[in-house]
């Protein structure tokens, strides 16, 4: 009866879009749970209706990731950090650095509530309103060749999987104790195995919908970044002398176009270091340039770059040279959340895609970078068609997640992103793809991707995406989870679409 109850609690007709408003469906329903068992609920409801379910969190993804044309679960009312269940863990352990975040969870609520604990993420992207299941979901993740993505913090995950049924997974040896799990929780299933928690864990929503995960943090810590404006050239030298070990996290955004005497592009370099308590330093230095962050915020601002963007695109080299030099800085330190948030050139109207490529002893992440100015150069001079924003680089650790664009090799991820909208914008990043891809180009789930492939193309891409399916097959038996972007991407065969 409570279950029957919980899902006569829904909307109709109602357009769903992500923040962008690139990606809008009009969803059979639309449900805003609370609870793992009205979860639980909607999910068998959607499998004796015939229809998909998919869960949405912040609307962040440029990518068709979150779409279907079943049932949408909102997840605003499954948020919340907690402190572990101890009762739950194995005998004489320890919840130290563990905390329990419910999956609609924004990062931008567990930071302070970490912070709290004097606790911090061990790293993280630039933009913090993503949910926790979302970024785990497309394997979100910082800067730092010693870091992996964020989802490589979990270490346990509660879903709800086809059949309504709720599941706990962990990798082999996991942190609860399969007796007292069982006495708790009668009705769920614990599974502890380390191939099928790293098939899970990288899941772009098709093995179910996150109740909530744990999270192992680290002691709380504070962060110095520096921004500097360097050649191309120079930057290309330091990433071929091992930069990248010498810095916690370093990141690039270079101009795409060659606005620099004998064709250089420009680069904004950006390091950060652990640090002291800022709390002695000059106001200036703990906090960010508040000229950029009007910038960043001005409504106006966005409207006159649109506008010249359109009626004038010969400018463009020049407005993206005119945005990395407001960058630099000697010096921005705070706690890590707070200096990992890239602040308000967040709310700039802007879509991109993000290719992870290897970074291995061939020097292949440098090849990359040429095909990529090779082919903004290309439609810039062939098309007049300017790629609009500066271009960002980012390094991360191999991770062993099936379908993280890093799992097994250290990444460079290369985001491109474009203002919005961008005349022949789609086209571009298309051409990136295609160029990036014979240079083990793996697309970024969550944000514009192109991909269309074969199982074969699939396990080239994914070494380990044989696994992943034959695992996903157990926990989508009915194809509940299916939508038209796994069947786009080739990870279901066929969609249980009406």
């Amino acid at each position: 009866a409570f279950f029957g109850s919980a899902i006569m609690e829904f909307e109709t007709r109602r357009l769903w879009q992500n923040m962008t408003g690139n990606q809008t469906i009009f969803p059979l329903r639309v449900y805003h749970p609370t609870k793992i068992e009205e979860l639980a609920a909607i999910v068998s409801q959607a499998e004796r209706d015939g229809v998909t379910v998919r869960a949405v969190g912040a609307h962040h993804s440029w990518s068709d990731a979150a779409l279907t044309t079943g049932y949408v679960i909102e997840t605003h009312g499954l948020t919340g950090v907690r402190d572990v269940d101890v009762a739950l863990l194995k005998p004489g352990g320890d919840p130290g650095r563990l905390v329990s975040v419910r999956g609609g969870t924004r990062l931008q609520d567990v930071n302070p509530a970490l912070a709290d604990r004097k606790l911090a993420l061990e790293n993280m992207g630039g933009y913090d309103a993503q949910t926790i299941a979302g970024v785990m979901a497309t394997a979100t993740h910082g800067s730092g060749i010693a870091l992996g993505p964020i989802v490589d913090q979990v270490r346990s995950l509660d879903l709800v999987v086809s059949g309504g049924r709720m599941v706990r997974i962990e990798p082999s040896g996991g942190i609860t104790d399969p007796e007292r799990f069982k006495a708790a929780r009668p009705d769920w299933s614990l599974e502890q195995d380390s191939d099928v928690f790293d098939a899970a864990r990288v899941s772009v929503g098709c093995f179910g919908i996150v109740d909530s995960v744990v999270l192992e943090a680290v002691p709380a810590y504070w962060l110095n970044e520096v921004r500097v404006l360097r050649p191309w050239s120079e930057v290309r030298a330091d990433l071929e002398s091992g930069v990248l070990d010498r810095h916690r996290h370093y990141e690039v955004y270079f101009n795409p176009h060659p606005t620099l005497p004998n064709g250089g592009h420009q680069c904004i370099v950006t390091t950060r270091d652990p640090t002291g308590s800022p709390a002695g330093l000059p106001k200036d230095r703990r906090s960010r340039n508040w000229l950029v962050e009007v910038g960043g915020d001005s409504r106006l601002l966005a409207a006159i770059i649109r506008r010249v963007y359109r009626w004038w695109p010969q400018w463009t080299p020049r407005i993206v040279d005119l945005g990395l030099k407001g960058l630099p800085d000697k010096g921005y330190a705070n706690v890590s959340y707070k200096v990992f948030n890239i602040g308000a050139a967040n709310h700039l109207p802007a879509i991109s895609s993000e290719i992870g490529v290897p970074v291995d002893g061939r020097g292949t992440h440098l090849k990359a970078v040429d095909r990529v100015l090779a082919i903004a150069a290309k439609w810039r001079d062939e098309g007049r068609i300017y790629h609009s924003s500066p271009i960002a680089l980012r390094f991360v650790r191999a991770s062993t997640a099936h379908l993280a664009m890093m799992e097994g090799r250290n990444t460079m991820m290369i985001e491109l992103i474009l203002f919005h909208p961008t005349d022949g914008g789609p086209e571009l990043l298309a051409a990136y793809e295609d160029a990036l891809t014979p240079l083990g180009g793996r697309p970024h789930w969550g944000q514009v991707n192109y991909v269309s492939a074969t199982e074969a193309e699939l396990t080239r891409m994914y070494p380990k995406y044989p696994r992943w399916k034959a695992i996903h097959a157990r926990f989508n038996q009915s194809g509940v989870f299916n939508s038209p972007f796994t069947k786009r991407v080739g990870l279901t065969e066929t969609a249980a679409i009406p």
